[in-house]
């Protein structure tokens, strides 16, 4: 064998050497890929799934969320007044609409005389959806606070203050909670940790949601939205404009011939309080 033929054939065992090496070098780095590939795909499912649960947690909703008292699907309304009162009054309200305080100042001591009677009884829809049209807080926090309140048995008497005290739709000002919570010390009662730590935390922001939820479900796309017994009636019933004395006419048209309701200690302790004043 010459050199020469010797040298080649060596040179030959080289590059297959070479080539075999590469080629194992070449496949490692392909597991590698393919191991962190399954490894990120693992992550990215994790994260999403992890997504999904946390928004699942902070949406979902069951009725055991719901402040203590209230009634109905999902225990999703706030009622006031005698439980076996002959007539009811729907009122769906937005804490921030002004519609809904001029119909809280029209109509607040008819109410209720209504409710003092026993001849309604109120189931409130405590709705926040101006909040997403003024990029806003306020009804949210408000909404969540009337449900504090409802938890405490003093829904109806805080319900008022808020009305009362009621800012202008453009300014948030209930974005900021410690009003709202300085607000609750004109309520016999409701001026506690409790109901601080309640209004703080948004306690009951799931049932806010829900109760939300529902009115755009409902088909009724404005507040005050205001049904006797199933029919609307404000701002008019059967083509009749709704005013104070005319809603003590249906009530009573109504109610003719039935017994009248009995209040509970606490319902008839609110009513007795005077309206409060801004303050």
């Amino acid at each position: 064998m010459s050199q020469k033929n010797g040298e080649g054939k060596r040179s030959a065992r080289t590059r297959m050497q070479e080539e075999r090496a590469a080629e194992e070098a070449k496949a490692k780095r392909l597991r590698k890929l393919g191991i962190s590939g399954a490894v990120l795909a693992v992550l990215v499912v994790a994260v999403v799934v992890g997504i999904l649960v946390m928004n699942s947690k902070s949406t979902s909703y069951n009725a055991s969320q719901a402040p203590a008292g209230t009634i109905g699907a999902n225990n999703l309304v706030v009622p006031v007044g005698a439980t076996n009162a002959p007539s009811t009054l729907t009122i769906y309200e937005d804490p921030r609409c002004p519609a809904c305080g001029d119909f809280e100042k029209s109509f607040h001591t008819t109410v209720n005389q209504l409710l003092g009677a026993g001849k309604v009884q109120i189931h409130y829809h405590v709705v926040s959806f101006i909040d997403r049209h003024d990029q806003g807080s306020g009804s949210k926090n408000a909404a969540n606070a009337l449900g504090c309140a409802q938890n405490a048995g003093l829904f109806h008497p805080y319900h008022d203050v808020l009305y009362a005290n009621q800012p202008d739709e453009t300014v948030d000002v209930w974005s900021d909670r410690s009003v709202l919570i300085t607000l609750a010390k004109q309520v016999k009662g409701l001026d506690t940790p409790t109901f601080e730590s309640c209004v703080n935390n948004n306690g009951f922001g799931a049932w806010v949601t829900a109760v939300e939820t529902d009115f755009d479900k409902s088909g009724y796309n404005s507040t005050p939205t205001i049904l006797l017994n199933g029919t609307v009636a404000y701002p008019s019933y059967k083509g009749t404009s709704l005013t104070p004395q005319s809603l003590v006419t249906l009530v009573d048209t109504a109610n003719k011939g039935k017994p009248l309701g009995t209040l509970s200690a606490a319902d008839a302790s609110a009513l007795a309080t005077p309206r409060p004043g801004a303050s």
